[in-house]
């Protein structure tokens, strides 16, 4: 059998839902595109995606989850390339202090959102 998947959505688990959504908008440019809250109002999905492909964000939170989210050596990371002047929006990541890591050798950085989630930003490839 050959199987033939494709990607649907990467889930982050976030503590302050409102926060998340700022950063995620303001950072990245990603919005909301549907959102499911539980009906006892135990958890709240919200998918954000970037309007150019189906690939969404999955942030969940959890009421009962209060404390900040233990991530480990894990470095598995989100990617996200961004167009237009990768100087300038490098500049206004460092200016927000969102830039938690830099390789200047591979031209690439990581900001950080408020979970401390690392995400890699690269130039769209011309």
């Amino acid at each position: 059998m050959q199987i033939k998947g494709r990607f649907d959505h990467f889930n982050v688990n976030v503590t302050d839902l409102d926060r998340s959504l700022r950063f995620y908008d303001e950072a990245l440019g990603l919005r909301e595109l549907s959102r499911k809250t539980a009906d006892d109002s135990s958890f709240v999905l919200v998918y954000l995606g970037d309007g150019q492909t189906p690939f969404r964000l999955e942030l969940t939170w959890l009421r009962d989850h209060t404390q900040a989210y233990e991530l480990g050596e894990n470095e598995s990371h989100l990617c996200v390339r961004v167009a237009g002047d990768y100087d300038r929006i490098r500049a206004y990541h460092r200016e927000r202090g969102w830039i938690c890591y830099e390789n200047h050798e591979m031209g690439l950085y990581f900001i950080h959102d408020p979970d401390d989630y690392w995400i890699e930003v690269l130039p769209v490839k011309e």
